[in-house]
């Protein structure tokens, strides 16, 4: 029997995949360096191993050229539809 993903997880996981696709063909390397963001955040959160802060949000947006509505947006986009923090 397979083991529900937690919500936390699908979050990180959607994260994870909207920072990729964002990334391109970039390397993460190269992406980091030009956006002196640390390598290990972009690693991490492309590995979905760590819920990255608020402010971290609002940078990675800037380095994708994007607004930080829009980086939430593309990571809600890769939810499930009936995706809910709060069971009901």
């Amino acid at each position: 029997m397979q083991e529900e993903i937690s919500k936390k997880q699908q979050i990180l996981n959607s994260l994870a995949k909207t920072m990729k696709e964002l990334r391109g063909e970039k390397s993460q390397f190269i992406f980091s360096s030009e956006n002196d963001i640390p390598i290990a955040i972009i690693s991490m959160g492309e590995r979905a191993l760590k819920d990255p802060q608020l402010t971290t949000i609002f940078k990675l947006a800037e380095a994708y050229n994007i607004s930080p509505a829009e980086f939430m947006s593309k990571i809600s986009k890769n939810l499930p539809t009936d995706f809910s923090m709060i069971d009901k």
